[in-house]
């Protein structure tokens, strides 16, 4: 039986209750104390207990109740703990544990078996994982990885402090999983699938139907295209269309990072591993991608070392943190992408052949955008409507002069330079009406670092081949917009022969490779391989 005795706020009061309830022999189980009320929780119904208390000066009235308040609170505490999917455990400064919820109780009883197995609740947390908590070194919340119950987990370690020192803590553990899919969420911010792909061209059409025949092929796809064509965006719906697109869908792009950067992001590394490791490791984004797909941008550029760590991946799907050397298996689809002529890399041995056919067991070509002029009305619709919302302003019309620029122009950066052209035009309409559009800004957009820091780079670099006095005098220019493009094409005719790929020499001009691929197209150019 529970009690809720409501009574004035006095001096002796709580005294004189409990008086009451010795007086009469009641078991007293639990007792919780407010102002004007006094909650008991006794062991059996006492009737008689209930009008001897009404008899206290002061007491208004006495009811009986479901649950002491502290009761309830607990209860729903317990409710909403159950209802999160991730185990959380609380453990005291001993490294006790105090609570644990039903995912985290599930887990370890599924881990030691139900017959005979200890509960977890009082245990030492050392007897559940391996590693030392970082929150007792440092008493600040921290996130480290764990193994508990023979699973893997982000542990989110927050500290509970009283009097400013810490007297235990609680344990959220994220399994790699809900990381990996958390991570590609950010990633992606419309599931649209082939939806988001416009175009009713013949050969775009063509290579759509090919792809979604690929998307429930549990095999390896290399998409090749000119950059900007939409190679990532085709990945993704192929990824969404297949039975992996609850898992998660990882990016990375091959040219953005140095070897070691790029090895980390895909092996991950162990704890220690190298100056400035994470003290308790990092997953890759095959770990995190575990169940899913990773798409791997420009596979091209990858080191030939790389080459071979992936290449001793794909016969197994097997592989070791840097640094570790404990084996992990995972299950992911790899789809790469790039706009090398990777046959090319191979003859040339720049690219591995073993790995070239591991990677192309299905191929996809996408078409640039000069053979799909057809759709660039429906692009332009698409691109001016989200051009439009994002900057919050009315939808604008196209001149006629501009609308024949645009589907005559020849788009060297393909769709990602007509949206970036598009974006600054709309930004910049007057009237509601786009009526002039500057096609030579939108190839510099389209390209990842722009003209500011390929000028930079040529300003500051001495060393760079440059054209005379006398081939300046020589050549008649009409602006300087000309003289800078047959500046421009000079120099990369200069360089060609010294930088045998896009890499390189876009290292050397201090700019992207795509910068440099746009670049020879504009002009004309090969590279000397």
């Amino acid at each position: 039986m529970r009690l809720a005795v409501e009574s004035e706020d006095r001096v002796g009061m709580t005294q004189e209750i409990l008086a009451k309830v010795a007086d009469l022999g009641v078991n007293l189980v639990a007792m919780e104390v407010t102002k004007f009320h006094t909650y008991l929780n006794l062991d059996n119904d006492h009737l008689d207990l209930m009008r001897e208390l009404l008899a206290i000066p002061g007491v208004k009235q006495v009811n009986a109740i479901e649950l002491l308040p502290g009761e309830r609170t607990a209860k729903q505490l317990q409710a909403m703990l159950a209802k999160i999917p991730e185990p959380i455990l609380d453990i005291d400064r001993d490294g006790r544990i105090l609570m644990a919820n039903q995912s985290a109780l599930d887990a370890w009883r599924q881990y030691k078996g139900q017959a005979g197995t200890k509960d977890l609740i009082g245990i030492m947390i050392t007897s559940c994982i391996e590693q030392k908590l970082r929150v007792f070194l440092t008493e600040q919340s921290v996130t480290q990885e764990i193994t508990f119950a023979a699973n893997q987990y982000f542990c989110d370690i927050t500290p509970v402090k009283v009097d400013g020192k810490v007297q235990g803590a609680l344990l959220v553990l994220r399994s790699l999983a809900d990381v990996g899919r958390h991570l590609a969420a950010t990633q992606l911010t419309d599931r649209g699938g082939f939806d988001n792909i416009v175009g009713h061209s013949l050969k775009l059409t063509q290579v759509i139907e090919q792809a979604r025949k690929f998307s429930n092929l549990e095999l390896p796809v290399l998409i090749q295209g000119e950059t900007g064509t939409g190679k990532e965006l085709l990945a993704r719906a192929m990824h969404d269309n297949s039975r992996r697109a609850r898992k998660p869908f990882l990016a990375i792009n091959c040219a953005s990072l140095a070897e070691h950067l790029l090895e980390s992001e895909l092996f991950g590394y162990a704890a220690g591993a190298f100056t400035g490791a994470t003290s308790g490791g990092k997953p890759g984004l095959l770990e995190l991608a575990d169940g899913g797909t990773v798409f791997l941008d420009e596979i091209a550029e990858m080191s030939v070392y790389l080459q071979a760590k992936l290449l001793r991946f794909l016969q197994d799907y097997r592989f070791r943190r840097v640094g570790g050397v404990k084996e992990k298996q995972v299950d992911v689809r790899i789809i790469s992408a790039t706009h090398e002529p990777l046959t090319s890399l191979v003859e040339d041995k720049q690219f591995r052949e073993d790995l070239f056919y591991r990677l192309n067991v299905l191929n996809l070509t996408l078409p640039p955008l000069r053979e799909r002029s057809g759709d660039i009305p429906l692009l332009l619709e698409q691109f001016i409507k989200n051009a439009a919302t994002q900057i919050n302003q009315p939808l604008p019309t196209i001149s006629p002069e501009v609308l024949k620029k645009l589907q005559s122009y020849d788009w060297p950066g393909n769709v990602r330079q007509l949206q970036n052209t598009l974006f600054r035009a709309v930004a910049l309409a007057e009237g509601g009406e786009i009526r002039d559009i500057s096609l030579q800004q939108g190839a510099q957009d389209s390209q990842q670092h722009g003209n500011t820091r390929y000028n930079e780079s040529l300003d500051n670099s001495p060393a760079l081949p440059v054209t005379s006095e006398q081939d300046a005098n020589a050549v008649d220019y009409r602006d300087l917009h000309h003289a800078h493009q047959t500046f421009e094409k000079q120099l990369l005719q200069r360089l060609l022969p010294l930088y045998p790929s896009t890499r390189k020499l876009a290292e050397r001009l201090g700019v992207s490779h795509n910068t440099i691929a746009i670049k020879l197209r504009q002009h004309g150019l090969q590279k000397n391989r």
